[in-house]
């Protein structure tokens, strides 16, 4: 067969599941219609196929569509053939108790960072993030990482094709803006994501690289303004550089070292308060 041909039908079915994907509180037939350029009739076709083979629910008592458990099961068996999610487990969970925050681990595709790994922080703050999610780049501080110790190529496209949606008043929304704040990103080694995707809400980010220098994802911590404060980033920084020196370690052959209970220039009082 032709690497040429494809089948609309299946192509318009796979956009209505990125679209689901990208959307946090779920999109209405109309909405998928107007989002994708398609007939109304054709996606309520597509979604009633999508619905009886569990790719995609209807919310109750709405008219909105999120994906289905299905997805979320293709998901999981596709990150259990990745070594990295497993691999960077034990040093999140370590990152995650001296930092008491949530950290993540993803992966940039298709102009977009993937969530492959999620470590929750203690106490009752919880965000709306899982294991296969979807998340911008431009406004995110995995996605600034992702882009800045990416190859130039691939930022230099995604810089010159990408519209950049506005989340709140201080998200970046023009090339030039992002170009800037990716430079700053890989001069300083990490990225900041100051209420730019949600209000209230900062995350803190670096590289992950291989034994051999390439770069594999992007580490981040995300809490409040109270626990991501200017004072509280030097310290933040020196936890994500050390989990993510022990997630390169592991993916190599060498074994690393354990990492200490307390990191080092940290007193125990820090490391746990």
């Amino acid at each position: 067969m032709p690497a040429s041909t494809t089948v609309p039908a299946v192509e318009r079915a796979i956009e209505i599941l990125e679209a689901l994907d990208s959307s946090a509180r779920g999109l209405t037939i109309s909405q998928l219609s107007l989002k994708l350029g398609i007939p109304r009739s054709t996606a309520h076709i597509l979604i009633a196929t999508l619905e009886r083979a569990g790719y995609v629910v209807r919310q109750p008592g709405q008219k909105t569509y999120q994906l289905g458990m299905r997805v979320y099961h293709l998901g999981r068996e596709m990150l259990r053939n990745l070594d990295l999610p497993q691999v960077a487990l034990e040093p999140m969970q370590w990152l995650s108790a001296n930092a008491r925050l949530t950290c993540h681990l993803a992966v940039i595709e298709n102009g977009q960072a993937v969530y492959v790994q999620k470590v929750e922080g203690p106490g009752f703050i919880r965000f709306d993030t899982r294991i296969g999610k979807r998340t911008n780049l431009h406004c995110t501080a995995v996605g600034k990482v992702l882009l800045a110790f990416g190859s130039a190529t691939q930022r230099k496209r995604f810089l010159d094709n990408t519209t950049f949606a506005r989340y709140t008043r201080k998200t970046i929304v023009t090339a030039q803006d992002l170009k800037a704040e990716l430079d700053r990103v890989k001069l300083r080694g990490y990225a900041l994501d100051d209420e730019e995707e949600e209000l209230e809400v900062r995350c803190i980010a670096v590289p992950v690289y291989s034994p051999t220098g390439d770069l594999l994802a992007a580490l981040s911590a995300t809490g409040t303004l109270g626990q991501l404060c200017d004072s509280a980033l030097p310290r933040m920084v020196q936890l994500l550089q050390r989990a993510a020196a022990r997630i390169c370690n592991h993916t190599g052959a060498r074994a690393a070292e354990d990492l200490p209970d307390t990191p080092e220039g940290i007193d125990d009082k820090d490391a746990t308060d």
